[in-house]
């Protein structure tokens, strides 16, 4: 289950969404995260879904082959619908079971704010299927460079967040090899009591940790004997050329918010 995330993962591809700056598509998930927002009734969050399935199309990735990735954080989907169906008290009535009630607003809410983080998860996803690490990095430094002016960093954080995408698949793979071998020795991780399911998580996070530094200081080595001394006097063997078609895609987003301004109840 594990092993099957798409989170960080990269599917090399030719699509339109592939071939675009990666900057402009880091600036469309920023805007796209902030109008996500503008969404509150049943049209505006039909619009911005349609808007998402098109982005899911144009990149040419099966929706069933991301819907199938993001599955093992649906359960947070799922609890969060559950929380605002019992926790908001808004609307008709609908069931009431002790002081157990479900009211028509509640599951109204709970869809609407459930939709909203599967389609924030569902963007973001995008943005790494279809952009390289090393896309990423330059896409990132690029729209950070106007804070070298005040000795920001910008080339060192953004090798720090290329690298944590990076490794995302390869820690949930290594949490799912330990999982199994402790399992393999007896370790219940679904059972038992409190305390023994506390006891079961520390046996998969200590060796979980120790890997994560070793990987940690094998990658440091290894940039080391490569002469990596940081962003100082660096070139690009790829350089980031802006497209009448990042434009445009950009211009869309633009277009999108305005209309979910327009439609809000």
């Amino acid at each position: 289950m594990i092993n099957s995330m798409i989170i960080g993962k990269y599917v090399p591809g030719d699509s339109i969404i592939h071939r675009m700056d990666p900057r402009a598509k880091l600036l469309l998930v920023f805007i796209y995260v902030f109008i996500v927002f503008l969404a509150n009734n049943s049209v505006t969050y039909t619009v911005l879904t349609m808007f998402t399935l098109v982005l899911l199309f144009l990149s040419r990735i099966p929706i069933a082959f991301i819907l199938r990735g993001l599955k093992p954080i649906l359960w947070i989907v799922l609890v969060t619908f559950l929380l605002h169906m019992f926790m908001t008290k808004e609307g008709d009535l609908l069931y009431q079971w002790g002081r157990l009630a479900i009211y028509e607003g509640g599951i109204k809410q709970g869809i609407f704010i459930s939709l909203r983080f599967l389609l924030f998860i569902m963007i973001t996803t995008l943005l790494t299927l279809t952009t390289t690490p090393i896309e990423v990095t330059d896409g990132v430094e690029s729209l950070l460079a106007p804070l070298k002016k005040l000795h920001v960093p910008v080339h060192e954080l953004a090798l720090m967040m290329s690298i944590s995408l990076r490794f995302i698949p390869t820690l949930l793979e290594e949490t799912e090899k330990i999982m199994k071998a402790q399992a393999a020795r007896g370790v219940d991780f679904s059972g038992g009591s409190f305390s023994e399911r506390v006891k079961a998580i520390v046996s998969l996070l200590v060796p979980l940790f120790i890997n994560s530094f070793k990987r940690a200081e094998e990658l440091a080595t290894a940039m080391e004997a490569r002469g990596y001394r940081g962003g100082e006097g660096r070139t690009k063997f790829r350089q980031l050329t802006w497209k009448p078609l990042d434009t445009f895609c950009l211009i869309a987003v633009f277009v999108l918010a305005m209309i979910l301004f327009v439609l809000r109840s």
